[in-house]
């Protein structure tokens, strides 16, 4: 999945798969997660977001099934 940077603090990128519903987010520290079962207005109120990263606490993180892809190295 393609991931696009994004202006945050603690989040480096993001990619949407819409037919899948299916968020990767790749953030500063290295870590890669996928998060299953993601609505396409999430991800983009996400991008929209003034603070993405209180929106990803707030609205993503621990309500969505997730993977870890890639650990921090």
């Amino acid at each position: 999945m393609a991931r696009q940077p994004i202006d945050s603090s603690s989040l480096k990128s993001v990619g949407f798969d819409a037919s899948a519903q299916t968020l990767e987010v790749e953030f500063n520290h290295g870590a890669v997660y996928v998060y299953k079962g993601v609505p396409q207005d999430v991800f983009e109120e996400l991008k929209a977001a003034e603070s993405k990263g209180r929106f990803f606490n707030s609205n993503i993180r621990d309500r969505y099934p997730h993977t870890n892809l890639r650990r921090k190295k």
